[in-house]
């Protein structure tokens, strides 16, 4: 079972835990044109993995490239998506493969589409006030 934890929790334990990392499972397109999230304060990186590929299909090589990003199988891996999906799965994948701590931020980084369908308003990474940017 992945546990779902609140952007706001994630952001509080960055700020606490120097071995804890964010990865955003997200597309480049996405990250480019949507932003992201900005843990610059913690004295923390961000990790953008993509979980899926073009077409939809799921990154094979998603457990090599967080392995060869130097992230370790004891840390705290807080994953991230557009709305806590991907990133649900991304962790799953990540137990599976000997990942001992994974945890889903809820709602990700833009939330559900609000009663206009837009994102990003109700909950999420952005709609809590944290730190991100766009290029």
């Amino acid at each position: 079972m992945i546990k779902d934890v609140s952007p706001s929790d994630v952001w509080q334990a960055l700020e606490n835990d120097p071995g804890a990392c964010l990865i955003d499972v997200r597309t480049p397109e996405e990250w480019q044109f949507v932003g992201i999230p900005d843990v610059s304060a913690t004295g923390h990186s961000l990790y953008p993995i993509s979980w899926q590929v073009m077409g939809g299909h799921v990154n094979g090589q998603f457990i090599e490239e967080l392995r060869q990003a130097g992230i370790g199988e004891t840390q705290k891996l807080y994953f991230i998506c557009r709305s806590g999906a991907r990133s649900r799965s991304a962790a799953m994948a990540a137990a599976r493969e000997g990942f001992g701590q994974v945890f889903n931020v809820a709602d990700g980084f833009e939330g559900p589409p609000d009663s206009e369908m837009h994102r990003g308003n109700t909950a999420g990474w952005k709609a809590s006030g944290l730190p991100w940017r766009q290029n």
